[in-house]
C-alpha cells in the first residue's frame, strides 16, 4: 500500500533523455489510458443505474474524475512542446504542474460528492439490486484500473512527469475501492445492506490520502523542490570533470516533466577565457548525460579564488 500510494524518486536507469520523446511518450500513454478508463467507466455507469449500489457508484465516479482530467494532461505536454517567446522565455512546460492542480481539484471534488452520498444512504438505507453485476462490474473495474495505474505509472516515472505519475495512483485507488465495493456488495447480499454505504466512506478516505500525496509532489515542484540528492548529484559530477577546482554553488528545478540546472564553477586562474568556457561546455555535457530529464544548464565559469598564505 505505501509503495503504491507514496511517491518516490524516479528510476534513472529508464528515464527518457529528449523532451520530444519524453512528451510524445506521454500523450500516447494518456490516450491509451483514457480508453481504458472510458471503457470501464461506462460498464460501471449502466451497473450502477440498474443496482443503486453507493460503493459502485463511488468508484464510477472516480473513473470518470480520470476522464475529467487526462484532456488537460494532454493539452499541457503539447503546450510543453512550443518553442519559448520573449513573453514565456523558459517555455511552456509548467502547464503540466498546473495541471497537477486541477487534477487534485478534481479528486478532492469527488470525495466530496462520494461522502455526501455515503451519508445519504447512511440515513436513507436504499435495497440493493443486481448484486451479481455489482461483484462482477468491480472485478473488472480492480482489473482494469490496475493496468491502467502501472502503466501511468512506469511512464510518468520514465519522462519524469509528476503529474503523469499522479493519474496512475489515482487509477490504483480506484482498483482498491473497486475491491472495496466488492465488500460492501457481499455485506449487502449477506444482509447488511449499510455495508455498501460505509465502504463509500472508506474509498473517501483513500482518495484524500492519495490527494495529499500526490498535491504534495505537486506543490514540491511548482516551488522548486527536486528529489532529495539531486543536487548533491550535480555537485559530484561537475567536480569532477577535469579542470574544475570547486563547485561553490549549485542549483535545480523540475520545469514540467523536464529539469533546468543552473552551475557555479570555479577553474584556475591562469586558464584564458577559451579555456574556461571549453570546460564550462564538458560539466555541460556530463551533467545532461548523468542526470535523467536534465534538458539545459546553465554553467558560470569563474578564477578560484586566490587563497593566502600565512
Amino acid at each position: 500500500m505505501r509503495h503504491a500510494l507514496t511517491p518516490h524518486s524516479h528510476d534513472h536507469a529508464e528515464a527518457i533523455q529528449s523532451a520530444e520523446e519524453s512528451s510524445a511518450e506521454g500523450i500516447r500513454a494518456a490516450w491509451i489510458s483514457l480508453a481504458g478508463m472510458g471503457a470501464t467507466a461506462l460498464m460501471q455507469i449502466v451497473i450502477v443505474w440498474l443496482s443503486g449500489s453507493i460503493g459502485l457508484l463511488a468508484d464510477t465516479l472516480h473513473n470518470l474524475g480520470h476522464l475529467v482530467t487526462t484532456i488537460p494532461l494532454i493539452i499541457a505536454f503539447r503546450l510543453g512542446l512550443r518553442p519559448a517567446t520573449k513573453r514565456f522565455a523558459y517555455g511552456f512546460r509548467r502547464a503540466e504542474d498546473l495541471v497537477g492542480l486541477f487534477i487534485g481539484l478534481v479528486i478532492a471534488l469527488s470525495a466530496a460528492l462520494i461522502i455526501w452520498e455515503s451519508v445519504r444512504a447512511l440515513t436513507h438505507p436504499r435495497d440493493l439490486s443486481h448484486l451479481g453485476w455489482v461483484l462482477a462490474a468491480a472485478v473488472v473495474g480492480a482489473a482494469g484500473n490496475e493496468l491502467v495505474a502501472r502503466y501511468r505509472i512506469r511512464v510518468g516515472r520514465r519522462i519524469g512527469s509528476a503529474a503523469l505519475v499522479a493519474e496512475g495512483q489515482h487509477a490504483r485507488t480506484d482498483a482498491l475501492t473497486s475491491i472495496a465495493v466488492l465488500l460492501g456488495a457481499g455485506g449487502a447480499w449477506l444482509g447488511f445492506p449499510q455495508a455498501d454505504a460505509i465502504v463509500g466512506l472508506l474509498i473517501a478516505g483513500v482518495i484524500l490520502m492519495v490527494l495529499v500525496q500526490s498535491m504534495r509532489t505537486t506543490v514540491t515542484r511548482l516551488m522548486d523542490g527536486v528529489d532529495a540528492g539531486t543536487v548533491d548529484r550535480v555537485e559530484q559530477l561537475a567536480v569532477a570533470v577535469p579542470g574544475v577546482v570547486a563547485v561553490p554553488r549549485a542549483r535545480a528545478r523540475w520545469v514540467g516533466h523536464r529539469m533546468d540546472a543552473d552551475v557555479l564553477i570555479h577553474v584556475d586562474r591562469a586558464l584564458s577565457v577559451v579555456e574556461a568556457d571549453a570546460i564550462g561546455h564538458r560539466v555541460s555535457d556530463a551533467l545532461t548525460t548523468g542526470i535523467p530529464n536534465l534538458d539545459h544548464v546553465t554553467v558560470h565559469a569563474c578564477p578560484a579564488p586566490v587563497v593566502a598564505e600565512a
